[in-house]
């Protein structure tokens, strides 16, 4: 069972190749045994950045995101109020909300997060993979 970091979800489905060796490995493995959760914060995530004009999709984003959830391997995880009230309580950790619902999901889930961002492989309270 493995966390996607919202830009390892767009970078397997859209650019693979950016996924490092290791990372690639644990989301195949977890894609055998359908074991992959993305949060639904990525999904909000994935939007604004759209909307901002920070991510090109070759559809749209409402499209994209939909093709996403057909896939049988991905499991999203809404953002509950457990979520919601464990993300507010991580200290140390800096503000971005995103970030902070990511790992209080895999912290609740017992997950490792697939992730390149340095700020969340430097969370200690959380297993990371890249």
């Amino acid at each position: 069972m493995i966390l996607l970091d919202t830009h390892v979800w767009v970078w397997y489905v859209s650019s693979p190749g950016y996924l490092s060796q290791m990372a690639m490995e644990y989301v195949e493995q977890a894609k055998r045994e359908q074991r992959v959760f993305i949060s639904c914060i990525s999904a909000w995530e994935v939007a604004l950045l759209v909307k901002k004009g920070r991510l090109q999709l070759t559809i749209d984003v409402g499209d994209w995101i939909s093709r996403s959830e057909k896939l049988p391997f991905f499991q999203f995880v809404p953002v509950d109020n457990a979520i919601a009230l464990k993300s507010i309580y991580l200290s140390g950790l800096h503000p971005d909300p995103a970030d902070r619902m990511i790992i209080a999901t895999a912290l609740l889930l017992g997950a490792p997060i697939v992730t390149k961002d340095e700020r969340i492989r430097a969370y200690p309270a959380v297993e990371t993979i890249w």
